[in-house]
């Protein structure tokens, strides 16, 4: 009942024509894309909860994600709808920071389109994942992340250049706890026809995912700047190995934890912002 009600809204959104998507089928398919988003960090938070309590197998990350999702009945086809989905989410993004956010002005609009050229990459990154595990089967995250900042240190400058890709992270882990502290992201969703509780439940689940993707983000940061340091692709790591990280301190399972449901919040804020996001 609660999947036909989101799926009404869904078409709703698109016959009213109220968001930036360049056309009615980009807008669909790109709300489709914000909810399997949404359905990845609700599966990387349950493979985290896992991970806290002493589970050995599986990596909490996207590429875990897409292999929990593949062994379910969804299968390839389910992976091919997501990477449709993420990729048609981030033309819809690429469009909106061209000619987007016409309901504000200055330099709020320029913030939204900066951050909207972000959501694009980030999509297009989920969806490269989806593809590759497809093609090619299930690959580490931290290995990936580790043999991209060897493939940099080997540069002339690769040091500098390492250090400064983690400082980038740095960054928009800190723009991230903004938009979730602030919460600024209640600003792309038309919620004037939506209970005042329900909004509220919105910006907490929002505002609790933003920040919990800005710590883990932000662990991720330090850990390529260490590897900058020390010049040793070993150190650098994905999502994975920053709630790694996170569990060694002495807080660390409770850490974990609160960071995954963090995850979960945002997944179930995703599946919001799909019904009601106009930019």
């Amino acid at each position: 009942m609660r999947v036909t009600l989101s799926l009404r809204r869904l078409r709703r959104s698109v016959r009213a024509g109220r968001s930036d998507a360049p056309g009615p089928a980009i807008d669909l398919l790109g709300r489709i894309g914000l909810v399997s988003y949404g359905v990845v960090h609700l599966v990387v938070a349950w493979l985290a909860v896992r991970a806290a309590l002493g589970a050995p197998e599986g990596s909490a990350d996207a590429q875990g994600a897409v292999a929990e999702i593949a062994a379910t009945g969804a299968g390839a086809v389910g992976l091919v709808v997501i990477a449709v989905g993420l990729v048609a989410f981030a033309v819809w993004q690429l469009s909106a920071a061209w000619w987007g956010f016409r309901w504000v002005s200055g330099g709020e609009r320029v913030r939204k389109r900066v951050g909207a050229v972000s959501k694009a990459a980030a999509m297009l990154a989920l969806a490269g994942v989806t593809v590759a595990f497809l093609f090619s089967g299930r690959r580490s995250g931290d290995a990936g992340a580790r043999e991209t900042v060897a493939d940099v240190l080997v540069l002339p400058a690769g040091r500098l250049l390492v250090l400064l890709g983690g400082v980038v992270i740095g960054i928009v882990a800190v723009t991230m706890t903004y938009t979730g502290v602030r919460r600024t992201f209640m600003g792309d969703l038309d919620v004037r026809q939506v209970p005042s509780a329900v909004r509220r439940l919105i910006e907490v689940v929002g505002a609790l995912g933003h920040v919990a993707r800005a710590v883990a983000l932000a662990v991720v940061g330090i850990l390529v700047v260490t590897a900058a340091v020390a010049s040793d692709a070993e150190r650098a790591g994905g999502l994975d190995a920053a709630l790694r990280a996170l569990a060694e301190t002495p807080l660390g399972p409770f850490l974990v934890v609160a960071v995954a449901l963090g995850f979960g919040a945002f997944g179930l804020y995703c599946v919001a912002d799909a019904a009601l996001r106009r930019a």
